[in-house]
């Protein structure tokens, strides 16, 4: 399943009341992982954004959370690249500890300009190397 995996500890900051890993913090991790994912591949998002003018934003997510995170799991998030487009890439992404998978996400970026917000195709270097890391 897996093109990228990012590990990441759980510390209070991402627990709830209830001792486990607030359900929000999981899109939180997703995040992360695309970050260092992209910069895994030599794409700054800083310089992405200052060079080409281009930002990535999320379009849409969906989660499915199967059993919890809590303080000081040390967490894989694995993600996988479903779909390139010329202006948006699909990801599964999931959060395991161990072999036990406890959350899995379906999460569309789509690049806009920064300026306006608008739909802007991906660079063509960075679309190349997206497709070429799949």
């Amino acid at each position: 399943m897996t093109n990228f995996v990012w590990t990441l500890r759980v510390y209070w900051e991402d627990t709830d009341a209830g001792g486990v890993v607030f359900y929000a913090n999981y899109l939180k991790f997703f995040e992360r992982a695309r970050t260092e994912w992209l910069r895994s591949l030599g794409i700054e998002q800083q310089a992405l954004a200052d060079q080409a003018g281009v930002v990535f934003i999320v379009r849409s997510t969906a989660v499915d959370y199967n059993a919890p995170a809590r303080l000081d799991d040390q967490l894989e998030i694995r993600t996988r690249i479903d779909r390139v487009g010329p202006a948006s890439v699909q990801f599964t992404q999931q959060a395991w500890r161990g072999e036990l998978m406890l959350a899995t996400g379906a999460i569309r970026v789509g690049c806009v300009d920064k300026s306006t917000f608008r739909p802007a195709p991906i660079p063509d270097p960075v679309l190349a190397t997206i497709k070429s890391a799949r």
